[in-house]
């Protein structure tokens, strides 16, 4: 019996049989372990370099993806109305064509009307590049030139005279030129490549959505049917997810924007600028580019400001109005619309826009963010891409428990403190111990038995959540008032009569969970009493029960709870086998009743899993007694 007491428990296999098994496990999993980060390596540079090399043909396609979620709601609901799927597709297409050109056509004559008025803004932008004396040499003075002579060939498209000349003096000649021969089809072709590219781009996209609306439903059998009839379900629930978030955001967006564009157009109308609706349509279609679309929606119509005012204060009006609108709407508006829609945290947005721009382009950074939303559905419903969901979801990856453990692991207890503090404005200390501490503690025990934690942290780590029950010592439950109509309906001699004691089963977590079920003991109006290990005997414990009516309750904590709690519910019966007898096993996941079957004839009374499920359940035994 001494022999117990004495030697060190490690709760389970022997030291030597632990450190015999680590070298063999560390060596076989770094036998596998370089082969599978080659191979991940390899898919994943092999992933991006596809998606590069093919770019000219996934660019369009996923333009054209993006522009079926959008539409595919509309055709379905003509298709309700029997048109049938062919015609519902061009009406949908032609409609959705004309708009765009519509809106095309408006904004390209606004900027022929705003290009036209620019000469008569020369004086004003020539006054304030006088007033910001701008320099004449360096890199800013031959900017600050370069715009000088744009604004003199507006205003005079002659020629422009030399500013070295002096006035009055004979021109130079004219210099000679050779003029090249008449250009043949290929040479106009060539010419108009720039143009005739992004037509080709949009060709390409509208061919695409086309087919996509038309055969959407053989492109997703065929996708059922490649990815294998036994992924039905997994396929249906991903593909539908990963619709309903980008058509959400791409809803979110549009309103966003258009409310965004309709507000800044009514700001600039009150403040005087020329053409406030361009500006205004202007600024909510750039805002579709992430980043920097919303600042040249700004620098376009301030430079038309300063251009367009004598004075500098619309210019500061259009810039405060534009900064204010931006400021609400992306720290405020977007994240909570977006934060719910695309379920991407906020870096791995910003990360996402880098990656695909330096990927595709433009195209890449417009095409970022519901790529990613797709991205990361794929990562939440295939298991072997679970870490793209871990890596760029907004969901918490660490628990509660975890975060105090990691911080209480780095020796920051005022961060510690802090997490805790948070869960206790919205939950109760018994969840606090139950759903955090205990599982924190369960964290500690395995790395611990391990051999994983140092000394100084282990020490450390239990200092601290014993600093923290004793603060909670006159913390007030969140529910205190039916804990003391509990009370006050049970008696203050019924909860006074008999004694309960907190035994921790083998170890220093052991008897901190004691520590942490005798506090809420007290607090339910109980007489309870935590009797720590320390340097006890057992036949010291037991002559601390003095008494038949005592309930004694003995704290375990998993992995290795069953042993030593078997071994000290051994002990207390065959002294006192009408003792009122608790076993808490905390945190334990399995059958209570197979557990409770493991303790064989010295059985307990109850064998709890949580400490509000000991609370109430010793109230129940205590009742009886009392009768």
């Amino acid at each position: 019996m001494p022999f117990f007491w004495n030697r060190p428990f490690f709760r389970g296999r022997p030291a030597d049989a632990r450190s015999a098994s680590v070298p063999s496990a560390i060596g076989a999993a770094s036998r596998h372990l370089p082969d599978s980060n080659k191979w991940a390596l390899v898919m994943l540079f092999g992933t991006i370099a596809a998606l590069y090399l093919a770019r000219a043909i996934l660019v369009p396609l996923a333009f054209a993806l993006i522009l079926t979620f959008v539409l595919s709601p509309v055709v379905a609901l003509l298709q309700k109305s029997r048109i049938g799927r062919v015609p519902s597709v061009a009406v949908t297409v032609l409609v959705t064509v004309a708009a765009a050109g519509c809106v095309a056509w408006i904004i390209a004559v606004q900027l022929v009307e705003v290009a036209q008025e620019l000469p008569r803004y020369r004086q004003n932008i020539h006054a304030k590049m006088e007033a910001l004396r701008i320099p004449t040499t360096g890199p800013l003075g031959l900017a600050a030139s370069s715009l000088k002579d744009i604004v003199r060939e507006l205003s005079n498209p002659g020629p422009v005279q030399n500013r070295n000349q002096p006035p009055g003096s004979p021109r130079p000649p004219l210099p000679v030129q050779v003029v090249p021969q008449p250009a043949d089809g290929w040479d106009y072709l060539r010419q108009l490549a720039p143009v005739l590219r992004p037509l080709g781009l949009m060709g390409l996209v509208l061919i695409f959505t086309v087919f996509m609306l038309i055969k959407r439903f053989d492109l997703r059998h065929r996708l059922f049917r490649l990815v294998g009839l036994g992924q039905i379900n997994l396929m249906t629930r991903a593909l539908d997810d990963a619709a309903q978030r980008v058509s959400r955001y791409l809803l979110m967006q549009l309103l966003v924007n258009a409310g965004f564009g309709v507000l800044f157009g009514f700001g600039l109308y009150f403040i005087g600028v020329p053409n406030p609706a361009l500006w205004g349509v202007v600024a909510a279609l750039l805002r579709i580019v992430p980043y920097v679309g919303t600042t040249v929606a700004a620098v376009l119509p301030i430079a038309l400001s300063l251009a367009a005012f004598n004075s500098w204060l619309p210019p500061l009006l259009v810039f405060l109005l534009f900064a204010g609108l931006e400021l609400i709407v992306s720290n405020f508006l977007e994240p909570w619309l977006y934060g719910a829609n695309t379920g991407i945290s906020s870096l791995a947005l910003l990360v996402a826009a880098v990656f695909w721009t330096l990927l595709w382009g433009p195209a890449g950074l417009i095409l970022s963010t519901p790529l990613t939303v797709c991205v990361v559905v794929l990562g939440r419903y295939v298991p072997q891409l679970s870490f793209l969901h871990t890596l760029l979801g907004d969901e918490v990856v660490l628990g509660t428990e975890a975060q105090i453990y990691q911080r209480l692991l780095a020796m920051d207890q005022p961060e510690a403190h802090a997490i805790v503090d948070r869960f206790l404005k919205e939950k109760s200390l018994v969840e606090l111990y139950d759903s955090v501490l205990i599982p924190a503690l369960s964290l500690v025990e395995q790395d611990r038995h391990k051999g994983a934690i140092e000394t100084a942290h282990e020490e450390f780590l239990f200092l601290s959540i014993n600093d923290m029950i004793t603060e909670f010592s006159e913390f007030q439950l969140a529910h205190s008032s039916q804990t003391e109509g509990a009370a006050a309906e049970s008696g203050p001699d019924e909860r006074l009569h008999a004694r309960i004691l907190c035994l921790p089963a083998n170890d220093r977590a052991d008897e901190v969970t004691a520590a942490m079920l005798a506090q809420l003991l007290e607090h339910a109006g109980h007489a309870a009493l935590c009797l720590p290990i320390g340097h006890n005997s057992p036949v010291d414990l037991l002559a601390l029960i003095g008494r038949q009516d005592d309930v004694v309750c003995i704290c375990a904590l998993p992995p290795y709870a069953f042993p030593p709690a078997r071994t000290m519910c051994k002990l207390i019966r065959e002294r006192f086998p009408n003792l009122k007898l608790v076993i808490g096993v905390w945190g334990f996941a399995g059958d209570t009743e197979k557990a409770k079957a493991r303790f064989e004839r010295t059985q307990p009374d109850r064998l709890l899993t949580s400490l509000a499920q000991a609370v109430e359940q010793i109230q129940a035994l205590i009742r009886p007694q009392a009768s």
